[in-house]
């Protein structure tokens, strides 16, 4: 009887796990294009320069260099993207903007 208790128990916790296990969301993929018309937009930027560094690689820009960020907290350099030398800029919500 005891056995059939800790295993009753046992089933009950593992179903629980995996139910809980797929109520998770997976993070949203970076957006390739801004979110928001009016981006870049200014606020306090938490990325560091090497995390806009790989924000864009990951959006598809390579030599990505000469990256500083303004006075509005908005990461700015330059970057190769389809074979062109661009202007980019990366906000406090990762937006990313080629000028």
């Amino acid at each position: 009887m005891k056995k059939l208790i800790i295993a009753s128990l046992i089933a009950t916790a593992t179903s629980f796990g995996a139910m809980a296990q797929t109520a998770t969301t997976s993070p949203k993929p970076a957006p390739t294009a801004p979110a928001d018309a009016n981006a870049p937009l200014p606020g306090a930027n938490s990325f560091t320069e090497g995390q806009a560094k790989s924000r864009l690689e990951a959006n598809g820009y390579t030599n990505v260099m000469d990256l500083k960020k303004d006075d509005n907290g908005v990461w700015k350099g330059k970057a190769t993207n389809a074979g062109a030398t661009v202007n980019v800029s990366v906000d406090y919500r990762g937006n990313i903007v080629k000028n």
